[in-house]
């Protein structure tokens, strides 16, 4: 039977993935303090801290990746737009405003899938939050399990 410190313990884990707004990498060193300091204590804690740290994990990793295939379509693109300032004198100044490049759009497209990202983020630690205080397990989607 689940008492309400077990339940807060892992409600707790989940919520402070959200001190990474405040500390740097808080959201891996807080749920890693509180879930090594109670996973001996209960199954219930032991399974949401291990799940929190994986979706952490995960998205740090997914995170690295979505910014390696940006970047460069972003280097690319100013690279290709190197004479957009056309200076050749004070006589003789003007702006060459083309329309933007391909690479634009699909860095843009990346970009925009990074935010969509962190919203359902957001929304999924939210969620379980709830499941762990009404005493449920919850399973983060995309979640690699690099703990077990």
């Amino acid at each position: 039977m689940l008492d309400n410190h077990q339940k807060n313990i892992a409600t707790f884990i989940h919520l402070s993935t959200f001190s990474r707004f405040i500390i740097p990498f808080g959201n891996f060193i807080g749920p890693l303090i509180l879930w090594i300091a109670n996973k001996e204590k209960s199954p219930f804690v032991d399974g949401h801290g291990k799940q929190a740290i994986n979706f952490q994990i995960s998205i740090l990793l997914y995170a690295v990746i979505i910014g390696t295939l940006t970047i460069p379509f972003f280097i690319f693109n100013i690279f290709n737009g190197i004479d957009f300032l056309d200076f050749n004198g004070f006589d003789n100044f003007s702006i060459n405003i083309d329309k933007p490049s391909p690479l634009l759009y699909i860095g843009g497209g990346l970009g925009f899938l990074a935010i969509v990202g962190f919203i359902l983020e957001l929304l999924f630690i939210v969620k379980a939050s709830l499941k762990a205080r009404d005493g449920e397990e919850y399973k983060y989607p995309l979640t690699i399990n690099f703990i077990k």
